[in-house]
């Protein structure tokens, strides 16, 4: 993706002429010549620049916030940027066409994947109330009535404004605007330091405590004592002169006090300055995340998979590998077993040289050796040569992970940054330890795969290894439980679509374990705001469903009404939605560090419902097939490419969440009713009692 801005300077000081390119609220694309000023920094302390301009197309006035320079490569300026466009873009979808609109700023358009990214505003309305020294008691009531309005109408979607101070305040004589958008936070997140004394809460300059609509209730009373007093106030307590001021004195006395619990909410601050304000701004503003008063079509398709009988379970022994059935080659997916007389080691010159481990008297020696020995594998000798790592050969049949879906789909990118989260630490909240099988061939990934793509390289498409092209095998980790044993975990790369239907292929299936498919909103998704990215893409959507889930999900053997594997879909390339409810409150959570089945079903519900609701069924074809199966909303990269990079670099988002998914679904990690009640939810009361038959007897 180019930069989407091109500008020609008319003159000295004058405005520049400049044609931009973005997606406007609807997820229209638009090119539209626009005029625009000079630059300044909105914010001393923040890296968005801002500057005014024209639309010539319409005459209507605008404002474009931006990032250039050094700071357009900023993951953590370009997060501000999109906190900003997420809750405009939010607050447009809930007021527009209501009376309450005009109290945020009025999205235009965006674009956030360019080199520079932008956003554009109308004009704003007002002047900020910093530039006013003292406001008169008619204005003090109207300002305070709007400000608190805003409040409310944010506390509604479950946001906080972290940021409000007299420099985000405007006003222009009749009505407020509230600015300062990049410093909304979502109610119960932990507190981060944001904002400046005295506006900012004193929990919230500490950074203590999760987020509480009531710390904006402070920060409203702090901005409006400043335009009584003519001063700030303090920064820790109520002001000492508060009883000097009646119309302070009593309706803010209370937001004035230093612990959130005891201030009051928007609401209650509302209703005591302008009784009914917040009942009727409650009937015109919806409550954020509504859910279905009846079951819905995800809840009514896990109630079937409970009431199904489950398929038999293959004893312990049997799934984590007894070492005589030997295990299914990576490379050429024969059964190998292993072989003292086959093992290898590497020179310094990285040639494999024979090992006899007889050779190896000390045995701590002999455990380091071997952990670098590998095996020539001879099952198949039509195939190339290939060695395997000798404690994938030692511990048990592997837990084989698979990754399913087109060759577009991203699987690579977010298979790559799962296994990166790993190495990062990413599996120690949950009690579990890792370590390479083969320390040499790991080095070589993160080398190869880790390394450029956390440099912000666009990772290059590569072919298969296996049975035509199908298979790819990328990794494979030790993994140990909380309860010290230890499993070999194997990552593969299927492309489905390429699957032939031949025996070997079939085997290496009925050796699968979990497996990811990953869904490419592009192709799933008919809505506007991807048009632009099918366009530069080269694809279309598709309402058939992705061709190797089909693919896959027909080759695998039914042991009953459904498949009895571990399985996850994963909406990748979630950075295309990330303003895009439901995914807007999924993908800015912070990485989990404790697996919470209610939390996990509710992303599940979440992702089937907008699947359902505008992919078809056809996209929800894994989820109704197999028994176990979780969703999940992720972005390997964050955010797009733009001539085979990334400019803030790849920054993935909730990657590693699927792949604990099915550990937990295979049960390396404990979780409160066990693998079952995890992936399908408890019985309720009414699905558990018999009911009774017109004609006397019991239906089940």
């Amino acid at each position: 993706m180019t930069s989407t801005t091109h500008r020609h300077t008319a003159g000295p000081g004058g405005p520049r002429a400049a044609t931009l390119a973005f997606t406007t609220p609807s997820g229209r694309r638009r090119v539209a010549p626009v005029r625009l000023g000079p630059e300044s920094r909105r914010d001393p302390l923040l890296p968005q620049l801002v500057r005014n301009g024209l639309l010539d197309d319409d005459g209507r006035q605008c404002v474009q916030v931006r990032l250039a320079g050094p700071d357009a490569a900023n993951p953590g300026a370009r997060e501000l940027l999109d906190t900003e466009a997420g809750t405009a873009l939010s607050l447009h979808r809930t007021l527009d066409d209501t009376e309450y609109a005009g109290l945020f700023p009025r999205i235009i358009g965006y674009d956030l994947d360019a080199a520079e990214p932008f956003l554009l505003y109308a004009a704003p309305r007002g002047i900020a109330t910093a530039r006013t020294h003292v406001m008169s008691a008619t204005d003090q009531r109207g300002l305070t009535r709007d400000l608190l309005l805003a409040l409310f109408v944010l506390d509604r979607q479950g946001l906080v404004p972290c940021g409000v101070s007299p420099a985000t305040v405007l006003w222009d004589g009749a009505c407020a605007q509230l600015w300062g958008l990049e410093g909304v936070a979502r109610a119960g997140r932990p507190r981060r330091p944001w904002g400046r004394s005295p506006y900012c809460s004193p929990e919230q300059r500490r950074g203590e405590g999760l987020t509480d609509s009531r710390d904006a209730v402070w920060s409203a009373a702090q901005v409006i004592y400043q335009l009584v007093t003519g001063r700030p106030g303090h920064a820790d307590r109520a002001p000492a002169d508060l009883d000097e001021h009646r119309m302070l004195a009593q309706t803010l006395r209370d937001a004035f006090a230093p612990r959130a619990a005891d201030r009051p909410t928007p609401a209650e601050l509302l209703d005591l300055l302008a009784p009914g304000a917040a009942r009727r701004a409650a009937l015109a503003v919806p409550g954020g995340d509504p859910r279905p008063l009846q079951e819905d079509a995800f809840e009514q398709t896990l109630r079937l998979k409970r009431q199904a009988p489950a398929a038999p379970t293959e004893p312990e022994s049997a799934a984590a590998g007894n070492g005589d059935g030997g295990v299914l080659c990576p490379y050429c997916l024969e059964t190998i077993r292993l072989d003292l007389s086959a093992l290898y080691v590497t020179d310094s010159r990285m040639q494999y040289q024979p090992l006899d481990p007889k050779s190896l008297g000390n045995s701590l020696r002999r455990q380091d050796v071997m952990r670098g020995a590998v095996q020539k594998c001879t099952a198949d000798p039509g195939f190339p040569e290939h060695f395997i790592p000798v404690p994938y050969l030692t511990y048990g049949r592997p837990l084989t992970v698979a990754m399913v879906g087109q060759s577009s789909t991203g699987k690579s990118h977010l298979l790559t940054q799962m296994i990166a989260a790993i190495a990062d630490g990413g599996l120690e909240p949950f009690g579990l330890k890792w370590q390479s099988v083969n320390p040499e061939q790991h080095a070589r990934f993160v080398r190869e795969w880790v390394q450029p793509l956390r440099n912000g390289r666009v990772l290059d498409h590569t072919a298969g290894v296996g049975l035509d092209g199908f298979a790819r095998f990328v990794e494979s980790l030790l993994i140990t439980d909380t309860h010290g044993r230890v499993r070999p975990v194997a990552f593969f790369d299927l492309g489905g679509e390429d699957l032939v239907r031949t025996d070997s292929a079939l085997r290496f299936l009925l050796g699968i374990d979990a497996l990811v498919f990953v869904v490419d909103p592009a192709l799933a998704l008919p809505l506007p705001h991807l048009d632009h990215a099918r366009e530069r893409l080269g694809v279309e959507v598709n309402r058939d469903g992705d061709l190797a889930f089909g693919t896959v999900l027909d080759r695998l053997p039914k042991n009953g009404p459904y498949l009895d594997m571990a399985a996850a879909m994963v909406l990748g390339k979630a950075d295309l939605l990330r303003f895009q409810p439901p995914v807007d409150r999924w993908l800015d959570r912070p990485p989990a560090t404790s697996l919470d089945p209610a939390l996990m079903r509710e992303e599940s519900r979440d992702v089937h419902r907008l699947l359902h609701r505008h992919a078809g069924q056809a996209w929800l074809r894994p989820f109704d097939a197999i028994r176990r199966c979780t969703l999940h909303i992720a972005s390997a990269t964050g955010g797009q490419e733009d001539r085979g990079r990334y400019p803030a670099g790849a920054g993935p988002r909730r990657v590693l969440e699927p792949l604990l998914s099915l550990l937990a679904m295979h049960g390396l990690i404990d979780v409160p009713g066990g693998a079952d009640t995890f992936a399908l939810g408890q019985t309720p009361a009414y699905e558990a009692m018999p009911v009774e038959d017109v004609r006397g007897g019991e239906r089940k």
